[in-house]
C-alpha cells in the first residue's frame, strides 16, 4: 500500500476543482487524481500542473459522473493503483439546463424537464459520495480518522435562487446529504463537509460577462475552507459558506419546535425511517 495520501477530485480539470487540486500539490506525500469527463481538457490541464508544479504526484482519468458504472470502475482503478483513497471531493457540476418555466410562444402541452443538472449535481454527487465512504473505510484509522468526503454545494442550496431553481434543487441536496450522513460517517471515523461558495469566476458560466456585475469570491477562500476541514477533525456535517474573503460556518435551521426535534431523535434511536 502506498505511503502517500490519496485524494479524488471530480470536476477537478477547471474551476474549483482545479483550484483544490493545485492546493495540493505542493504536498511531497499527496497523489491528487483528477476526474473530469472532458478528456482533451483534462489531459491539457495535467500537463500545464507538471510544468508548474514538476515535483508533483498528479494524474488524470476521465470519468462522467453521473454514470454510476463509469464512477465505480474509476474509483476502482484509483484504489487498485495507489492502495488507498484518502480524501474524495465530490465537486463536479454544471449550471442550470433547461426550464420549468412554460413556453410563451408554440406552447401545445407540457414538456419534460431537462435533468442533466440533477444528474450531474446531485446523482453525480450520491455516486461519488458513496464510493468515497467505500474506500475509505478500508483506511486505518490515523488521528481519530479514516479519511474524509468534501462536497461541493453552493450558497444556492442555502437560500432561493430564482434564476436557477433546478441548479438551486441540486445544491440544497447536496446540504441536506452533509447535514444527514455526518452522524452515521462520525461513528465510521470518516468525516463529511460541504463548501457553498457564492460567486466564484469559473467556466460554469454561460458567459465570463456574467460576473462583471457581480461580488466575486476569490479562489484563496474555497482553498481556506478547504485547509479547514482538513486540519480541523472537529468539524463533520458543516457547510462552509464562503463569500468574499470570509468562511462562515452555515448552521442548521432551528427544531420549529421540541416535538420536531424529539421525533428526529427517535428515528436515530430506532434505527429506522
Amino acid at each position: 500500500m502506498s505511503s502517500q495520501r490519496s485524494i479524488v477530485v471530480t470536476g477537478g480539470a477547471s474551476g474549483i476543482g482545479l483550484g483544490i487540486t493545485k492546493h495540493f500539490l505542493d504536498h511531497d506525500d499527496t497523489h491528487v487524481t483528477i476526474l473530469d469527463i472532458n478528456a482533451s481538457t483534462g489531459a491539457q490541464t495535467l500537463t500545464q500542473l507538471r510544468e508548474e508544479f514538476p515535483s508533483a504526484s498528479v494524474s488524470f482519468e476521465q470519468c462522467d459522473v453521473s454514470s454510476w458504472e463509469n464512477q465505480a470502475a474509476v474509483f476502482e482503478k484509483i484504489y487498485k493503483q495507489h492502495g488507498r483513497i484518502d480524501i474524495v471531493f465530490a465537486n463536479a457540476g454544471i449550471t442550470e439546463k433547461g426550464s420549468l418555466m412554460p413556453s410563451e410562444v408554440d406552447f401545445d402541452g407540457p414538456i419534460k424537464p431537462e435533468l442533466s443538472t440533477l444528474n450531474v449535481n446531485l446523482i453525480g454527487c450520491i455516486y461519488t459520495v458513496q464510493l468515497g465512504i467505500y474506500y475509505i473505510s478500508k483506511n486505518e484509522v490515523i488521528n481519530g480518522s479514516k479519511g474524509m468526503v468534501i462536497c461541493t454545494a453552493s450558497n444556492a442550496g442555502l437560500y432561493p435562487f430564482p434564476m436557477a431553481p433546478l441548479y438551486a434543487t441540486t445544491k440544497h441536496g447536496v446540504v441536506g446529504l452533509v447535514r444527514s450522513l455526518a452522524r452515521s460517517l462520525e461513528a465510521k471515523q470518516i468525516r463529511i463537509n460541504a463548501l457553498a461558495p457564492a460567486v466564484v469566476e469559473t467556466n460554469i458560466a454561460p458567459s465570463s460577462d456574467l460576473f462583471k456585475s457581480m461580488v466575486i469570491t476569490p479562489m484563496t477562500t474555497v482553498t481556506t475552507a478547504v485547509a479547514r476541514f482538513v486540519n480541523d477533525s472537529s468539524l463533520n456535517g458543516k457547510i462552509a459558506e464562503l463569500h468574499g474573503g470570509n468562511v462562515t460556518l452555515a448552521e442548521a435551521p432551528a427544531y420549529v419546535d421540541e416535538d420536531t426535534g424529539r421525533n428526529i431523535e427517535t428515528f436515530w434511536n430506532l434505527g429506522y425511517a
